[in-house]
C-alpha cells in the first residue's frame, strides 16, 4: 500500500514544474491546474511503489494530459472572435537586482505562446519538450505515440516557425525595455502621436482580444501610425496605468475609473515595440487578483 502522505508530499514538490510545463503547452491557466490535477488524480491511483523515476513519470503523464488537450482544442470550430491571446502571467516589477534579472530569463514570452498557439498539437509538446526542457527524443517519442526520427522532426518543424518569433530580450537589461513601455505611455496620454511612432517599429503590431463579450473589440492592426492612433484611448479622463510584469517583461495593468479594462504585454527589440498584446476579455480579467498588483 503507498504512503499517501509521501506521495502527496513529491507530488507538491514537482507541482510547480508541472505548472510551468502544462502552461507552456496550453498557455491557459484554467488547463493548466486541470492537467496538473488530472496527473494527480492518475497518481494517486498507481501503485507508486512500481515507478523507477517519479518525476520523469509526472512529466510524461502531463505532457500526454497536455497533447490530448490540444487536440481536442483543434478539432472544436474555429474560434468565432478571431483572435485568441495566451492567458498572462502577472508579477510585480523586479528591483534592480542581478538575482531578479536572472529570475526574468526563465519567464515565455506572450510573443512566444501566441507562436506555439499556431503549431500542430504534437509539434508544441515535441518543441517545448525539447526545446524548453531538455528532455530527448527518445523520451519524446513516448509522449506523442511516433518513432525517435518523427519526434525529431516534429520538433524541427516547430523550430523553424518559432525562429522568427521577436524574442523581446535583447535589449538586455529589464530596465531599458521599461524605459521604452513608460515613454509609450506618456506619449499616448499627451496625444503625441510623434512621440509613440519614435518608440514603435515601423512594423509593429498590436493584437486585442476582447473574448465573446467585446468581440468588436478584438483584431489586429499593423503600422506605426495605426497603432498610435489606436493609442489615443490613453488620453481618456479616469484612466489609470499600472506598472506589471506581463510574462516577465514590463506590461501594464489598466484601470478605468477604478475598474480594471486591460492587461497589456510589449515585446521590444533595439530599444522599439515590435508587438503589443492586450487582453481586453472582461471574462479573463475577472479572475486576475488585479489587488495584488495595485496596492
Amino acid at each position: 500500500m503507498p504512503d499517501l502522505d509521501g506521495l502527496t508530499e513529491q507530488f507538491e514538490q514537482a507541482r510547480p514544474r508541472l505548472r510551468t510545463l502544462a502552461y507552456r503547452m496550453l498557455g491557459s491557466h484554467a488547463e493548466t491546474e486541470d492537467a496538473v490535477q488530472e496527473a494527480w488524480i492518475r497518481l494517486s491511483r498507481t501503485d507508486a511503489d512500481e515507478l523507477e523515476n517519479l518525476p520523469a513519470w509526472l512529466t510524461t503523464v502531463v505532457s500526454r494530459i497536455c497533447l490530448n488537450m490540444l487536440r481536442s482544442r483543434a478539432a472544436r470550430p474555429e474560434d468565432p472572435v478571431g483572435v485568441h491571446l495566451p492567458d498572462p502571467v502577472l508579477g510585480r516589477e523586479p528591483s534592480a537586482g542581478p538575482e531578479d534579472e536572472a529570475l526574468l530569463t526563465d519567464s515565455v514570452s506572450l510573443a512566444l505562446l501566441i507562436v506555439l498557439d499556431t503549431l500542430e498539437p504534437a509539434e508544441r509538446v515535441a518543441f517545448v519538450l525539447h526545446d524548453m526542457f531538455h528532455l530527448t527524443f527518445d523520451e519524446i517519442a513516448a509522449v506523442v505515440g511516433r518513432s525517435t526520427v518523427a519526434a525529431r522532426q516534429l520538433a524541427s518543424r516547430a523550430r523553424r516557425r518559432v525562429r522568427g518569433t521577436p524574442p523581446g530580450e535583447i535589449d538586455g537589461r529589464f530596465a531599458v525595455r521599461r524605459r521604452v513601455v513608460d515613454a509609450f505611455f506618456a506619449a499616448a496620454r499627451e496625444g503625441d502621436l510623434d512621440g509613440l511612432v519614435a518608440v514603435l517599429d515601423p512594423d509593429v503590431e498590436l493584437r486585442a482580444d476582447g473574448g465573446l463579450a467585446l468581440a468588436a473589440a478584438s483584431g489586429v492592426v499593423r503600422g506605426d501610425r495605426l497603432v498610435a492612433q489606436r493609442a489615443a484611448m490613453f488620453r481618456q479622463p479616469g484612466v489609470t496605468v499600472h506598472a506589471v510584469l506581463v510574462n516577465g517583461s514590463p506590461g501594464a495593468l489598466v484601470e478605468r475609473e477604478g475598474k480594471p479594462v486591460s492587461v497589456m504585454g510589449f515585446t521590444i527589440e533595439r530599444e522599439r515595440i515590435v508587438q503589443i498584446q492586450i487582453l481586453l476579455d472582461p471574462d479573463r480579467l475577472s479572475a486576475i487578483d488585479f489587488a495584488a498588483f495595485t496596492g
